[in-house]
């Protein structure tokens, strides 16, 4: 089956069937890919302010009222408890368990907030023929936790992570300007070149997803990650939290075209 050419909401279908369970980098090219974080209300406030004082790892796609599971205004039809197919449970800080469904944890308090991801500009780069590794080689793409501070709030601070994307010298110019145009999608990259000079000291052995490669025509291109905000709530120690398990996105119904910055 041909997952590249279907739709978002065909997607989510399958997804929430158990009929894909693969990360979705490349899929329903054109539309926009989403992390996720769900709280209880009483954090909801606090992490709002930490995106909006972190724009860079955390633009904000979606916020949802208390309890709804259909994201509609942003995905028709769809269940945010089960659209993704791999989920990360936190309790008081700690990954309790990585499951395919939380439906099971759903609760009347609980506000989801569907953050910009990466994965939605690397169907912009293809179209200009700038290779993407992880794709070609269908690995997840590499995170690293990184010594970049972020601005707190409330209960939430840390570090920055970050996804890598070898890009062969000649298009880093290019690539820069692609993703510049999409500041709601983590935007330019944040760092071009030595791993260590983020505190990145192994660049083959990522804190996240898999290690593509870098070949002697490439340079390591880092962009801030949505990720980010686990590590976030790993720090802070609230006592639940359900995230996306890394590479494993929201595909949303909201085209690329309509996040270009003009």
């Amino acid at each position: 089956m041909n997952y590249f050419k279907k739709t978002p909401e065909e997607m989510r279908l399958l997804i929430r069937n158990k009929d894909f369970k693969k990360p979705t980098s490349g899929i329903a090219p054109g539309y926009a890919q989403g992390n996720l974080v769900i709280l209880p209300k009483e954090f909801a406030y606090d992490f709002l302010r930490f995106a909006y004082r972190n724009p860079k790892p955390c633009p904000l796609l979606y916020v949802s009222e208390p309890g709804d599971k259909n994201l509609d205004p942003v995905a028709k039809e769809s269940n945010i408890y089960t659209d993704i197919g791999n989920y990360n449970i936190y309790l008081d800080g700690k990954l309790e368990e990585n499951i395919s469904s939380a439906e099971s944890y759903y609760k009347d308090d609980l506000v989801s907030f569907i953050i910009g991801c990466s994965f939605t500009f690397e169907s912009e780069l293809l179209k200009e023929k700038i290779e993407i590794p992880h794709i070609v080689k269908k690995k997840n793409v590499a995170m690293y936790d990184t010594n970049i501070k972020l601005k707190g709030s409330g209960v939430f601070n840390g570090n920055m992570v970050v996804s890598m994307r070898p890009i062969k010298s000649k298009d880093i110019t290019k690539a820069v300007m692609i993703t510049s145009r999409f500041s709601s999608v983590h935007g330019s990259p944040v760092h071009i070149g030595n791993p260590e000079e983020i505190g990145i000291t192994d660049i083959s052995n990522p804190d996240y997803g898999e290690f593509a490669g870098i070949e002697k025509d490439e340079v390591p291109v880092f962009w801030a990650c949505g990720v980010t905000p686990q590590n976030a709530i790993k720090k802070s120690k609230i006592p639940f939290a359900i995230t996306h398990g890394p590479g494993h996105m929201f595909i949303t119904d909201i085209k690329n075209s309509d996040l270009v910055n003009y």
